[in-house]
Order: C-alpha cells, then sequence, then structure tokens
C-alpha cells in the first residue's frame, strides 16, 4: 500500500477543483454536456434555417466531416437523409434537423451499453490507454462512481513507468478513501497481481487497476500491457472481467486507430470517452458507431470527480441539438 500522499502534491496535479465542491449553483450533468457539445452544436445549428436543397446537404456533409463523424458515418447518414426526405417529402430544414437526430440516434444507441460490476467479485477492470487521454483520472472519477453503487473500490497502480501517474492515484485514493497498491518501480503486472490478491482476501467489490500509457505503434510496448491482462487471468480465468479503452475526444479519428490497435491486442470490451468539453469532435461517437462498434461506457465532459457520467445515446444527441 502507498503511504499517505503529501498534500502539496495536490496543486501540481491540478485536484484541488472548486468543481468537486458541493454548489448548489453547479449546472446539470445535462446543462455541462450540452455546453461540452457547443462547438459541434454551433457548426451544425447555422444550416437549418432554411429550405432543403443541395447546396445544404453538401454543406451538411462538410460539417460533419468537420465534427469528426469520419468518411463512412458520414455518407451513411447522408444517404439515409436523403431516402428520408424523398420518403417523407421534408422541406424545411427544421424537419431535416429532426430527420438527422433521429437517425444519429440510431446509429449511436447500441453503444449504450452499461457496464455492470456486481457479476463477479471482485470485478477486475483493466484501463489502457495512451498518455494524455486521461486515463488516471478517469480511474479516480469511476472510484467516485462505483462507491455511489455502494461498491468497494481498490486502485492497482499499474503504471510504474510514471511516477506521476502513481501520484495521482495516490492522491485519488485518498480523496475517495480507497486503497491503492503500488510500487516505486518494477513489474507492473506484478503490482496488479498483488492488488487483486489483495482484493480477493478483503473482500472488495471493484478493483480498477491502471496500465502505462502506450502508442498504438510501440509494438514491444503494447505486448506489455498484454502481458499484465495474462497475469490477471492466471489468478482469475473469467478476468480482467472488463478492458476499457480511455480516448481523449480531442483527438478526432485517430481515436479509431486506437481503438483496433488495442483491440488487438487486449480485446477491448467497453471505451471511455474523456474531454468532450470544448471540442468540435462529438461527431467521433458516430464514427465509432459505425466503423467500431465497442460499448461506449462512460463519457467525461470536465474535470470534477462527477465529471464523468455513464453513456445515454439520447442524452447525447438531445445535448448535440441543444434540447438538453
Amino acid at each position: 500500500m502507498v503511504p499517505a500522499p503529501i498534500l502539496t502534491v495536490l496543486p501540481m496535479f491540478g485536484f484541488l477543483k472548486k468543481s468537486d465542491a458541493p454548489d448548489a449553483a453547479r449546472p446539470s450533468w445535462g446543462e455541462r454536456l450540452k455546453a461540452g457539445l457547443s462547438r459541434t452544436r454551433a457548426q451544425l445549428g447555422g444550416l437549418f434555417g432554411r429550405r432543403i436543397d443541395e447546396e445544404m446537404l453538401e454543406e451538411l456533409e462538410a460539417t460533419l466531416l468537420m465534427a469528426d463523424v469520419g468518411v463512412e458515418a458520414t455518407q451513411y447518414l447522408l444517404d439515409e437523409l436523403k431516402a428520408v426526405v424523398k420518403r417523407e417529402k421534408l422541406e424545411t430544414g427544421e424537419q431535416l434537423e429532426r430527420a438527422l437526430g433521429e437517425l444519429l440516434l440510431k446509429l449511436i444507441a447500441p453503444l449504450e451499453r452499461p457496464l455492470d460490476v456486481s457479476t463477479r467479485q471482485p470485478f477486475i477492470v483493466m484501463l489502457a490507454g495512451v498518455n494524455g487521454s486521461g486515463k488516471t483520472t478517469s480511474i479516480g472519477k469511476l472510484a467516485k462512481h462505483f462507491q455511489a453503487q455502494g461498491k468497494s473500490v481498490l486502485l492497482a497502480a499499474g503504471d510504474t513507468f510514471r511516477a506521476a501517474a502513481r501520484e495521482q492515484l495516490a492522491v485519488w485514493g485518498e480523496r475517495n478513501g480507497v486503497t491503492v497498491i503500488a510500487q516505486e518501480s518494477g513489474d507492473p503486472a506484478a503490482v496488479i497481481y498483488d492488488a487483486v490478491n489483495a482484493a480477493r482476501a478483503r473482500g472488495i467489490d471493484v478493483v480498477l487497476a491502471d496500465t502505462a500509457g502506450r502508442l498504438p505503434t510501440q509494438l514491444h510496448l503494447m505486448e506489455e500491457i498484454a502481458k499484465v491482462k495474462r497475469v490477471i487471468a492466471k489468478i482469475d480465468p473469467s478476468a480482467p472481467h472488463e478492458v476499457l479503452l480511455v480516448l481523449d475526444a480531442n483527438i478526432g479519428q485517430n481515436a479509431l486507430a486506437q481503438v483496433k490497435a488495442f483491440d488487438a491486442a487486449l480485446g477491448v470490451t467497453g471505451l471511455v470517452l474523456t474531454k468532450l468539453d470544448g471540442t468540435a469532435k462529438g461527431g467521433v461517437i458516430a464514427a465509432i458507431a459505425r466503423q467500431q462498434p465497442k460499448p461506449l461506457r462512460y463519457i467525461g465532459v470536465g474535470e470534477g470527480i462527477d465529471d464523468l457520467q455513464p453513456f445515454r445515446a439520447s442524452e447525447f444527441v438531445d445535448a448535440l441539438f441543444g434540447k438538453a
């Protein structure tokens, strides 16, 4: 177990956030999601104020591509839209906007599959992602999320290559009252092995296992993270019960390449999409749904401890079109 973290590390990693304190005036999750998608919404919003014509459809195509919907998903949506316009004899931009919202919901709804951690004890969640994706911070937020469900949680600091990651996790553990299993250095698989055994001995419900950030092009490093998964399976053949890939929404279409690479190495079972706030890349969810349809377990729109929430497709579409 790590020693109690020194309080002076808190400002360094930005964990003393006003947004973490209870505040009756703080916007609701729906309002924060709507604000986070404001740039994408602004791109779309200027299109629908006139009657439907070929120029409007061409502008919509360009806008969807700029919002990182991707070529394949954009073509799918446009083809479906044109069919709806013809079949239902749509004429106004408002009708087109409503049809687009319905088609987008139909496309991304299959990604809405909430994570159920009650099927095993301990339920072992392995988290992966490139450095800077928000992986370690997401672990802290998930710990709080599961605690709110009445679950006990243990954190495994498997990113032994980056001291900052261990210290970040220690801070989250301190804030949430959660044990963190860590080592100053060494084999990440050994750290997670110890954490899983500790969780089994203590009757812990959920283990959140951090792993070192990996670029999908670094094949030898991807093999190291695959080793971590194999070690977990030696303790419990059914584990890890969830392999979550954390993606930064700002990287747009690169997210698809990351999903493919990590899935090939680890068998990704779910996604976490962070940093949807302040980005015009909200459409990447449509691209994922069309090309790499993995369950999108959680989305994040800020740095507060409750700014990571389960993905709800209708909620996302409503926020995207300003209805939340």
